[in-house]
């Protein structure tokens, strides 16, 4: 079966060997182009692109491995057959070590050229099966990583809806608790049960606008918009946003900036917001003690090692720090401790944080306080 392209360029100086040779290919089914020397040969090949050449190897001018050496650099893919005398083995073996097809040996056989030039096209014909195997494996994968990114992203997402499904029926149960004992204080006449199932309700409220405020947030947060900044800058609009209510609870925020006033590349509004949550977790606490102090610095971080340059928010607390169960779900999907939260705060600023290509930790000091490193690239 002759191959799907039987283009043969041969290449003698000699014209007799070109009309027996050429002769030979044609009636075996090769379309042939025959050159005279090197330079005849290199242009037919740019014109006619032959997948195959048949070359002899001394010539005069540029001489077959030369000739060799250049095919292959304008087409690593072309198969050369080179043609020498007995007493060339020599040059033989270093036309194999160049990335010849093979050699033939004068006078040249029918059968073994037919042989010769079928290894060739059968070296072709591997070669274009496995690029499209190679190819079609490259689609396969592909295809593969899709579905598994796919499969992924639905298992996040049915994660989601379900820890979601699970803070919505707890505020429901509330509700319906508050709705309960309001119907009992109507029924019985009692002033007491309305107060008690009036606070319920209006606590179950409270968290369904900080569910629906706090999502929102999370996804206004799903790309950043870095730009050149002041890193303190959106450190103290947190503490400016925040300093009414720690007055009020009786303990001032504190704040130390460090980083500026170079500039860092950083998106400032997400960065604020994520201040924010960590502030207002201290508060919480702090309320909820009584007691304590808060306050937020910022650090510029030299670059060491394999570390680049970094900005650091630390935000520190000793309002008693936080319970095992609390530290172990930090940064849990819907898990709050807080009867008003949402568990959508801390998994906020730890998403601005990896959207920076940076992280968060939480160090805790059972008894005396907490301290949340958010840290950047600068």
């Amino acid at each position: 079966m002759r191959p799907r392209d039987p283009r043969v360029l041969l290449v003698d100086d000699e014209a007799g060997i070109r009309t027996v040779v050429g002769l030979t290919l044609r009636d075996q089914g090769y379309d042939v182009y025959a050159a005279s020397d090197a330079e005849e040969a290199l242009a037919l090949f740019e014109e006619h692109a032959p997948p195959v050449v048949v070359t002899d190897i001394k010539m005069p001018g540029m001489d077959g491995l030369e000739l060799l050496a250049e095919l292959k650099r304008r087409d690593p893919d072309v198969e050369v057959v080179m043609v020498t005398g007995h007493g060339d083995m020599d040059l033989a073996v270093k036309s194999l070590r160049r990335l010849a097809a093979d050699f033939l040996t004068k006078p040249v056989s029918e059968d073994a050229l037919e042989v010769a030039l079928d290894r060739a096209f059968e070296r072709i014909a591997l070669r274009a099966e496995l690029r499209e195997h190679t190819e079609h494996l490259e689609e396969l994968v592909e295809r593969k990583t899709r579905e598994l990114l796919d499969a992924e992203r639905m298992a996040a997402v049915g994660q989601t809806v379900t820890d979601l499904s699970h803070a919505i029926k707890n505020v429901a149960s509330g509700l319906e608790g508050g709705l309960f004992v309001l119907g009992k204080g109507i029924e019985l006449d009692e002033r007491e049960y309305l107060h008690q199932g009036w606070d319920m309700v209006r606590g179950n409220v409270e968290k369904i606008r900080n569910l629906s405020l706090d999502l929102l947030n999370y996804a206004r947060f799903a790309r950043m918009a870095p730009r050149a900044c002041d890193p303190d800058e959106p450190a103290r609009a947190a503490v400016e946003a925040l300093r009414d209510r720690a007055e009020a609870l009786g303990s001032p925020l504190r704040f130390a900036p460090a980083a500026g006033p170079e500039h860092a590349n950083i998106d400032p509004d997400a960065v604020e917001r994520a201040l924010l949550n960590l502030l207002a977790n201290a508060l919480d606490a702090r309320e909820a003690r009584g007691s304590g102090e808060i306050s937020l610095r910022t650090e510029r971080l030299p670059a060491s090692g394999n570390a680049h340059e970094r900005i650091e928010y630390v935000v520190e607390d000793t309002c008693g720090g936080l319970s095992p169960d609390a530290v172990q779900n930090a940064f849990a999907a819907f898990r709050t401790t807080k009867p008003s939260g949402t568990g959508i705060g801390l998994m906020t600023v730890r998403k601005i944080a990896e959207q920076h290509g940076g992280d968060v930790a939480l160090e805790n000091n059972p008894g005396k306080g907490a301290r949340f490193r958010l840290a950047l690239p600068a």
